[in-house]
């Protein structure tokens, strides 16, 4: 406040807005960036699809501004916390975060959220693009989940200020949630996603020179089925596995499976100049979408005369793995990260065919990114990273060979 001038009317009321909100802060990030893609019109993970006659452009791929009140008590203890953060891009402003978070301070052990937050699933999910050493979350964080955030209310055991190991390390949440995400702009059926995460903290074991931080994630969901027709993956005479529908009994109102389990490890190896730390998070499980997408739904599915069309159950996998390694100094980083999603797990390659009922929903991507970060300062840093990505080949129109749709992506990004 020394730098403010008191003797202006506009100088006193900045003093008193300091004094009165001591615990307000803002924080964001811009992050500009321009990308090139092997063909026209490439569909991608690495922000948007390119137009259909564009293979490279410039682009904000998020730009964040975040306010954050903080109350005490008298003794210092925090009491509530509120967030609101807004993102805006040449494609217009949305909201992306709005929680309140209160805190018990008898135990100094639990607190609950509610609001629209982070969902507490998977780690990457939950890792600030701020943070990020890759351009985008992989294709499995994204298809399962579109948006990180969705509407809800959690409650987090984190116990403060205790000395044991076990007190320190651990934290667990558990929530409900509307489960169609930020993608939606209402829940369109009766069904919640129950999430949990349990993680440990970063731990250092000091025989072996590294830390180690881990953690399991569980989501218990379901889409309202409002067709009489449900399709899923089921043995066939002819094909080997075929997608089949079945409307016997009558579906409506039936609750299709959405169920992934995760888990994650993060190991690294302190070192001033040639720090490395390794990622890594597998999930499974049965997720219910449409015909042609295994993204989860933000609206119900409606054909052109306004028919509800059937929900389409799939088993999954995927997994994604990342390798940092910074060189001869912590303002240089080699970023190497392998990830996976197979849509349908029943099936692979030539088996997958139209004539089976399979679509693109059902085709397997793997990516290799390989990429380097140089962090100019805390505010600054540049990303220079490329995305070599991988279908396989099936018998599905569009999928009978390997897509031209690796990416380059050069950004640089400022926060504050």
């Amino acid at each position: 406040m020394q730098m403010i001038d008191t003797t202006t009317d506009m100088g006193r009321k900045l003093v008193g807005i300091c004094q009165n909100f001591g615990p307000l802060r803002f924080t964001g990030y811009v992050q500009p960036q321009f990308q090139w893609a092997e063909s026209k019109g490439a569909k991608t993970f690495e922000g948007i699809d390119f137009a259909p006659n564009s293979n490279n452009r410039f682009m904000m791929r998020e730009n964040r501004l975040k306010a954050e009140y903080y109350y005490t008590n008298k003794a210092n203890q925090l009491v509530s916390y509120m967030g609101f953060q807004l993102e805006a891009t040449e494609r217009g402003v949305a909201i992306r975060d709005m929680h309140l978070r209160l805190f018990e301070n008898k135990w100094r052990m639990f607190s609950i959220n509610a609001g629209m937050f982070n969902r507490p699933f998977s780690y990457e999910l939950n890792l600030s693009s701020a943070d990020r050493e890759s351009p985008d979350r992989a294709r499995m964080s994204q298809t399962l989940m579109r948006t990180e955030r969705d509407i809800g209310a959690s409650i987090t055991f984190e116990p403060r200020g205790y000395k044991t190991w076990f007190m320190n390390h651990i934290k667990a949440d558990v929530g409900v949630f509307n489960g169609e995400g930020l993608t939606a702009t209402t829940d369109f059926d009766s069904y919640k996603d129950i999430i949990g995460r349990v993680a440990i903290k970063p731990s250092r074991i000091e025989p072996l020179h590294m830390e180690i931080a881990a953690g399991t994630s569980v989501l218990y969901g379901a889409l309202g089925s409002q067709s009489p027709w449900v399709y899923s993956t089921t043995a066939d005479v002819v094909h080997g596995y075929a997608i089949k529908g079945d409307s016997t009994p009558n579906h409506v109102n039936e609750a299709r499976p959405r169920h992934y389990y995760g888990a994650d490890v993060q190991i690294r190896f302190p070192s001033k100049k040639w720090a490395t730390e390794i990622r890594g998070e597998c999930i499974i499980g049965t997720q219910t979408a449409v015909a042609t997408s295994s993204e989860t739904p933000g609206t119900y599915p409606i054909n052109a005369t306004g028919i509800y069309q059937p929900l389409y159950t799939r088993p999954f996998n995927g997994a994604y793995f990342y390798f940092l390694q910074n060189i001869a100094s912590s303002k240089h980083q080699l970023v190497v990260k392998y990830d996976w999603f197979d849509p349908n797990s029943r099936v692979a390659g030539m088996q997958v065919s139209s004539a089976a009922g399979f679509s693109a929903a059902d085709v397997r991507f793997q990516t290799l990114g390989i990429g380097y970060v140089y962090y100019a300062n805390p505010h600054v840093k540049y990303m220079v990273y490329y995305d070599i990505v991988k279908n396989e080949s099936t018998n599905v129109t569009g999928y009978t060979g390997d897509l031209k749709d690796n990416i380059l992506t050069c950004r640089i990004q400022y926060r504050f």
